[in-house]
């Protein structure tokens, strides 16, 4: 009987100590548990306490026209060649350092087949487009009052030409109605951008009927069709305006009802051309929207101070991400200069910034850079002048 109690007490002391073991181990896995489920949020506030909000940013310059009378394509030839970057060597330095760079090409570059021509129904050599290139310019509006000038043929060739160059973006001509209605979204540092081109004129030059693609006329419809495609896959919309009256300094009510329709859509930046001058340029809708009502020619053979002054706008264009994950985009920091198309006797055209001039290039230099700037900033005081693309 006493080996029995005693195997019966061994087996009952075994139980015991699987069931100390089990308590223990049930222990441990409380234990587990409970800072498997509570220690995550620590983790990720400890985390987070060492991130901040990431920021992408890129700066981008605006130029006016690219106007190509027969005197500054004939400058350019040099026996059977046309090299026009001699020309925009004073700016090149400037120009070349943004990451996006941006000109309006008022005349067809219809190329040498269709014959060259100037004022009124314009053809320019498609080394034009070569120069801007090489200056850093590959944000170019085509969409302007002389798109038709040559035709349809005129709008191929440029499309052509413009289809042929890498690393560039271009609006306002198409081949088709597929391809004009085509979303395209482009990127640069992070940021997500949208660029239209539109011109309210057309110099009666209509397109053929069926074909309304080879120009983009300017409808509220239109615009609203367009952005409302890109809104909420983009960081910025950027619309290229030919609009208001030619050789006027003053916005027209036109541009104003225009402008105040599109920053409604959600456009971030207008780019405005047409005049042949220089006006004001501003922000609209409690600061949503940046205006530059027109640039005025960056390069021309027309006569006048005021038609051969044009600007160059820069804005910063910043986005903020936070720690969930929103974003907020800002246009900030517009600086401007002017610029002058200098001639001689028809000969030896060259973009100069006007703190580059002197008296002897341009008499009385100083009063019309402070005339033209009071016309720029006229609406915006706080414009800062000098653009340097650092």
């Amino acid at each position: 009987m006493s080996g029995r109690k005693i195997k019966k007490n061994g087996i009952i002391s075994i139980i015991l100590m699987i069931l100390s073991i089990l308590l223990i181990c049930f222990g441990l896995f409380l234990q587990l548990f409970y800072f498997s489920t509570n220690t995550p949020n620590y983790t990720k506030d400890l985390n987070n306490f060492s991130k901040t909000p990431s920021i992408n940013s890129f700066k981008m310059i605006m130029v006016g026209d690219a106007l190509i009378h027969s005197g500054v394509y004939l400058d350019a030839k040099k026996n059977s060649v046309y090299d026009f970057k001699p020309m925009l060597e004073l700016t090149k330095p400037i120009t070349s350092k943004y990451d996006i760079a941006y000109y309006n090409q008022e005349t067809i570059l219809g190329g040498q087949s269709l014959g060259y021509s100037s004022y009124p129904r314009f053809n320019s050599p498609q080394e034009v487009g070569d120069a801007f290139l090489d200056s850093g310019f590959n944000l170019v509006s085509l969409a302007t009052n002389h798109t038709m000038d040559k035709g349809e043929q005129g709008v191929v060739n440029s499309l052509n030409y413009w289809n042929s160059k890498e690393n560039v973006v271009f609006a306002g001509q198409y081949s088709s109605f597929e391809d004009r209605n085509k979303v395209r979204i482009y990127e640069k540092n992070g940021i997500k951008y949208a660029f239209f081109s539109y011109t309210t004129w057309t110099n009666g030059l209509e397109t053929p009927k069926g074909k309304e693609y080879l120009n983009n006329v300017y409808s509220e419809e239109k615009a609203k069709d367009d952005i409302e495609k890109v809104k909420g896959k983009v960081d910025v919309i950027m619309v290229a305006m030919h609009w208001g009256t030619e050789y006027s300094m003053s916005v027209s009510d036109d541009q104003e009802k225009i402008a105040n329709y599109l920053s409604n859509l959600g456009v971030d930046i207008i780019i405005g051309s047409h005049p042949h001058v220089v006006e004001p340029v501003e922000y609209i809708n409690n600061g949503k929207t940046f205006v530059i009502y027109s640039l005025g020619n960056y390069i021309s053979d027309q006569i006048g101070n005021e038609k051969l002054t044009g600007l160059m706008m820069e804005l910063t264009i910043n986005k903020i991400t936070d720690l969930d994950g929103n974003s907020k985009v800002s246009v900030v920091d517009p600086k401007a200069e002017l610029i002058y198309t200098k001639s001689t006797n028809g000969k030896n055209f060259k973009v100069y910034p006007y703190p580059k001039l002197n008296n002897t290039l341009l008499p009385n230099y100083m009063n019309y850079y402070n005339e033209y700037k009071e016309v720029v900033s006229k609406r915006y005081s706080e414009l800062v002048w000098g653009v340097d693309g650092e």
